[in-house]
């Protein structure tokens, strides 16, 4: 999602929560709710300390998924980049492997990465890359040189063709809808039962009630950030693939 659509959902999910504890003081007075603190109180610290953990595990789970996304980019584009150093060993095919793995990193920058921010599987890398395969498998090998080159270029093709394809999972990896049921559910019950609890100072309950909520919120809109981890506001960088572009570039 973007910058604009979280801060709508924050906006929404806060004024329906203001919304909600001055539905509830005007149905149910706060004074007629005193009685019912303690079972309200101990529901609160049961249901808050079990969806605190819920929702604490879920953000870590996701977070280290985004970082092992971030880092499976990286491990793509070094891998591009050492088949381009290792095109060296090749004389006969070195211009046409140079060539082909300048124009994955490109396709990568300028194609991939716009049609994955739209939730489009990229196809112009998988062209770039079987032609590759084709190259370094039809490759004219005569030295020993020539031979370890070649070997350590298929190693390298492998490795980038097994990074393309997580690439691709991750881009279109979900958190399943039962997991966002629980944590819809568990954050909807967590922010009603504190409007229920009835506090004697209204100023001091509203902004209780607003600060969980802002904080549940945002919690909940990193979750959905990380999830998708090549859309949205916070996402990988196509930058590795950028640095490998250069540094190609700058190779003689």
């Amino acid at each position: 999602m973007t910058f604009t659509a979280n801060i709508l959902i924050l906006v929404a999910t806060m004024t329906a929560a203001l919304a909600f504890t001055w539905l509830m003081n005007r149905l149910w007075p706060v004074a007629r709710r005193y009685a019912e603190n303690d079972l309200v109180g101990w529901q609160l610290s049961v249901l808050g300390t079990t969806y605190a953990v819920t929702l604490g595990f879920m953000l870590y789970t996701e977070w280290g998924d985004f970082k092992s996304a971030e880092l499976n980019v990286e491990l793509e584009a070094n891998s591009l980049r050492n088949i381009y150093r290792l095109a060296q060993g090749m004389p006969h095919e070195r211009a046409e492997i140079e060539k082909l793995t300048m124009d994955y990193a490109t396709d990568a920058i300028e194609r991939d990465w716009p049609e994955m921010a739209r939730a489009q599987r990229p196809d112009e890398s998988h062209a770039v890359n079987e032609r590759l395969w084709k190259v370094l498998l039809s490759a004219h090998i005569e030295t020993q040189m020539e031979f370890l080159a070649h070997d350590h270029a298929l190693s390298e093709l492998s490795l980038l063709t097994q990074h393309r394809r997580a690439r691709l999972m991750d881009g279109v990896y979900e958190l399943p809808g039962i997991f966002w049921c629980v944590l819809m559910t568990g954050g909807v019950l967590t922010i009603i039962s504190v409007s229920i609890f009835g506090a004697r100072q209204l100023r001091m309950h509203i902004l209780q009630v607003m600060s969980l909520t802002l904080l549940i919120t945002l919690v909940m809109l990193a979750i959905a950030d990380l999830d998708k981890p090549f859309q949205g506001w916070v996402r990988v960088s196509d930058y590795a693939f950028h640095r490998a572009l250069e540094t190609m570039r700058e190779i003689p």
